[in-house]
């Protein structure tokens, strides 16, 4: 009998036991979290974006890279900033800036940082400054023809544009591929 008692106190202890552990994990219950008003409000930073006067120097894709120019505009109240861009004609896109070399040439190279196009302001891609660049090119690119453009910024967001491609013989930099050797555009 006293095994009896034995066993029905030790199940009943580990019961107990398995409660408090169980009891134990949960925990206290978790408050829900707190969001601001403006959390959900804030607006993407594509929202506030506009392309003006977009347009593609014309080249046969054995050219191998082309730039995209235009103005990058701002309607929102804070600024935006252009990290990177996809093409389907080219196999890679790069953001650039022109600058002058130690040995006084213009040189093109990626732009830290990407474009900062203030809030209600416009950012100017042009050649012999910056400017979105079409590298690795899948085919000639004709004047006539159109090319979209997709951009991304800060906060994710994308937006997109269409971009005319014209003949201009001007925007002949040599690129700066960081290897010390620069290509001619």
């Amino acid at each position: 009998m006293l095994t009896s008692i034995t066993r029905t106190a030790a199940l009943a202890g580990c019961a107990a036991a398995v409660t408090l552990a169980v009891a134990g994990c949960a925990g206290e219950p978790s408050a829900p979290e707190e969001t601001s008003p403006a959390a959900g409000a804030t607006a993407a930073q594509a929202d506030g974006f506009e392309m003006t006067d977009a347009w593609i120097k014309a080249v046969p894709e054995e050219e191998g890279m082309t730039g995209a120019f235009g103005v990058l505009g701002n309607s929102a109240d804070e600024d935006i900033i252009v990290v990177a861009a996809t093409a389907s004609v080219a196999g890679m896109v790069e953001l650039h800036e022109v600058v002058t070399s130690d040995d006084g040439n213009s040189v093109m190279r990626e732009k830290d940082g990407g474009f900062a196009v203030p809030a209600g302001g416009t950012h100017v891609l042009e050649p012999g400054a910056d400017h979105i660049m079409l590298m690795d090119l899948g085919e000639d690119l004709d004047p006539g023809s159109e090319v979209r453009i997709e951009l991304e910024f800060s906060d994710g967001s994308t937006s997109s544009f269409t971009a005319p491609v014209k003949d201009y013989e001007g925007a002949n930099e040599s690129y700066d591929d960081g290897s010390g050797h620069g290509t001619e555009h």
